[in-house]
């Protein structure tokens, strides 16, 4: 599928960035590509965070991954492209799949509104998820 995709795209598909895709597939926690070239290393010790970063850009722009940019940290990459959002924890920093209602009928109606063409959506929750809630009391005080 990646490597179809990547051709589509014009990329090529190279064994890096196999190692790549099977990193971002295998971490499954939404990583950061720090964390994926940390992965990587391990099975392809010369390969640098630059062909990392190369890589995730191919695969974004053949739609094989998605890009969670964020202005409080590092953006983070999606193996799952479906139509899906996201929570990220503002104690802990985890991404996580959240599964929602499609959101192709606001998006008609954003359109109409603004007369344009909208061509998707991402939503971002901000919030605590249920590892982080669970470790703080109901009064909001930690223990």
């Amino acid at each position: 599928m990646v490597r179809a995709a990547l051709g589509r795209a014009g990329h090529r598909f190279t064994e890096q960035r196999a190692a790549v895709y099977d990193a971002l597939c295998a971490l499954g926690t939404h990583p950061t590509a720090d964390e994926i070239f940390r992965t990587v290393r391990l099975q392809v010790p010369d390969i640098s965070l630059a062909t990392v970063y190369k890589a995730l850009e191919a695969f974004e722009s053949a739609g094989a991954c998605l890009r969670l940019a964020d202005g409080d940290g590092p953006a983070r990459y999606d193996a799952r492209t479906d139509g899906h959002h996201h929570l990220r924890c503002v104690d802990c920093g985890r991404v996580v799949d959240v599964e929602g209602p499609p959101v192709g009928d606001w998006l008609a109606r954003m359109a109409d509104l603004e007369d344009c063409e909208l061509l998707d959506c991402r939503l971002v929750l901000v919030g605590r998820c249920g590892r982080c809630r669970e470790a703080v009391p109901r009064d909001g005080t930690r223990g």
